[in-house]
C-alpha cells in the first residue's frame, strides 16, 4: 500500500473539499469519520441533517468538521436550479423541472463541483456508474481538448521489474466499450496526466495491439496506429508510441528487438488497451495472477474530478477514492 500512503500524504498537504452525495449511507458516514480523523479532505455530506446525525451517532462516528447540506432546505438550491436550466434549456429543460432535478443528491453534488462549492465528488456505493456519469457529462462535461471520459486502474505489482518498479496504469478498463481512434488518443493523454498527477511518474505510454510497428495488417491495428498519431500530434511533449504488443511494450529485450527506435518500447508504464474487453480482462488477469493491488477505476477526462465506487465497496475503499479525488483536484488547480 506504499502508493496509497503517498496519495494520502499528498491529500493531507493541501486539503480539498470533497462532496459525498450518498451522505445518509452508512459506509459513507464511516468513511467520512476516517477522512476527517486523518485530515485527508474537508468533507461535505449531502442529505437530511437529522438522518445523518442520528445514523452517525448510532454508528459511533464523529462528524465534527463535516459540512452537511440538504437540497430540500439549502439556500443554494434555487441558484443551482437556475444554472442547471441555463445549461440544459436547449435540450428542453424547464425551470420547474430543473428545480426538481437538482434536489437529487447526485445532481446537487455535481452542481456544487461545477460552481466551485466543492473541489470533487465521490459516489457509487448505492448508485450505478451510469448514475454518476449522467450528471457529470451534463454539468461538468469533458476537460478542454478531451473528447471522452474514461477510466484507469493503477496496478501495483509486487516484486515486479515491469513499468515503474511494478507500478503501471491500465486504461480504459471500465467505461468505453469500443473507443474510436480519436477517443483512444484522448484516453492516452488523460492517463498520462493521471500518471503524473497521482503517481508522480513520467509517463511512457504504449498503445497496445496484437501488432508491433506494422508486423500485422488489420483494421483493428489501423485504429490503434491512427490513435497513436493523433495523440502524438495533440501532445508532442508526451512519450507515446505504438502500435505495440504487450511484450514489446514492457520487456526491454523484446522492445529492443521489435521496436529498436522507440523511446517507449520495453519501458512502458502506461498501457492503453484497444477496447474495454482487452482492458478489463487484462487488469483482472494481473490482479489475480500476480496478486497485484488494483486502485480504481479512476475517472479521468472530466473538467473537474468525479470518481465512481463499486457498490460492493468498503468504507476504507471510499476513504482511498476520496484521497485520490483530492489529489486530482490539487493537480487541476495548478
Amino acid at each position: 500500500m506504499e502508493l496509497m500512503r503517498q496519495i494520502w500524504e499528498k491529500a493531507k498537504a493541501d486539503k480539498r473539499r470533497i462532496v459525498l452525495p450518498e451522505g445518509e449511507e452508512e459506509r459513507n458516514l464511516q468513511a467520512a469519520g476516517k477522512i476527517l480523523k486523518n485530515e485527508l479532505a474537508n468533507v461535505i455530506l449531502v442529505g437530511s441533517e437529522k438522518v445523518i446525525r442520528e445514523k452517525a451517532t448510532s454508528l459511533g462516528v464523529n462528524l465534527e468538521g463535516a459540512e452537511i447540506v440538504d437540497p430540500e432546505t439549502s439556500d443554494k438550491t434555487a441558484s443551482y436550479a437556475n444554472e442547471f436550466y441555463e445549461l440544459r434549456k436547449k435540450k428542453g429543460m424547464t425551470l420547474e423541472k430543473a428545480d426538481k432535478v437538482v434536489r437529487d443528491p447526485l445532481y446537487y453534488a455535481t452542481m456544487m463541483v461545477k460552481l466551485g462549492d466543492a473541489d470533487g465528488m465521490v459516489s457509487g456505493a448505492i448508485h450505478t456508474t451510469g448514475d454518476l456519469l449522467r450528471p457529470g457529462l451534463q454539468i461538468i462535461k469533458t476537460a478542454p481538448g478531451m473528447s471522452v471520459v474514461s477510466s484507469t486502474f493503477v496496478m501495483n505489482v509486487p516484486n515486479s521489474q515491469y513499468g515503474e518498479s511494478g507500478l503501471l496504469l491500465f486504461a480504459d478498463c471500465a467505461v468505453n466499450p469500443c473507443p474510436t481512434a480519436e477517443e483512444l488518443a484522448s484516453i492516452a493523454i488523460s492517463t498520462a496526466e493521471t500518471a503524473k498527477a497521482l503517481c508522480g511518474i513520467e509517463p511512457k505510454v504504449a498503445m497496445l495491439s496484437f501488432s508491433t510497428m506494422g508486423s500485422a495488417q488489420h483494421e483493428l491495428v489501423d485504429k490503434v496506429r491512427k490513435a497513436t498519431e493523433l495523440a502524438k500530434s495533440m501532445r508532442p511533449d508526451l512519450e507515446i508510441d505504438g502500435e505495440l504488443q504487450l511484450d514489446a511494450a514492457i520487456v526491454k529485450k523484446v522492445g529492443d528487438l521489435k521496436a529498436p527506435n522507440s523511446t517507449v518500447a520495453g519501458k512502458a508504464n502506461v498501457l492503453v488497451f484497444p477496447d474495454i474487453q482487452a482492458g478489463n480482462i487484462g487488469y483482472k488477469l494481473v490482479q489475480r495472477f500476480a496478486n497485484a493491488e488494483a486502485i480504481g477505476p479512476i475517472c479521468q477526462g472530466f473538467a473537474k474530478p468525479i470518481n465512481d465506487l463499486s457498490r460492493g465497496c468498503s468504507d476504507d475503499d471510499i476513504v482511498n477514492v476520496v484521497a485520490v479525488t483530492a489529489v486530482q483536484a490539487q493537480a487541476q488547480a495548478k
